[in-house]
């Protein structure tokens, strides 16, 4: 038992790596009300495009967010569930109030 609650403790921990950043947390506040295209995140959160770019490629490869493409536009949306259970209790928390 205490070996397989290590492998999902590091499991755990790695995905909480992925969302333990400023501006990662920005990009899935602006998530946690809906999808956004990469132009609105960006007006959103004021994060350089480049940097952008890194941030939802690391929260893509984690299974946090995914995306869908309208012509050239890509519009990203949260995936994983347990991620909107999070910035619930971040919002309640730290923000006052629970996302719209």
């Amino acid at each position: 038992m205490a070996e397989a609650m290590a492998e999902k403790a590091e499991g755990v921990a790695g995905f909480l790596k992925g969302l333990a950043n400023p501006q990662r947390l920005l990009i899935l506040c602006a998530l946690s009300e809906g999808e956004r295209s990469v132009g609105e995140l960006i007006a959103e959160t004021r994060i350089a495009p480049t940097s952008m770019s890194q941030h939802l490629a690391k929260l893509k490869a984690e299974g946090i967010v995914d995306f869908r493409r309208d012509h050239r536009t890509l519009h990203y949306s949260i995936s994983h569930p347990a991620v909107m259970e999070l910035m619930a209790v971040l919002y309640i928390h730290f923000c006052g109030r629970q996302p719209s």
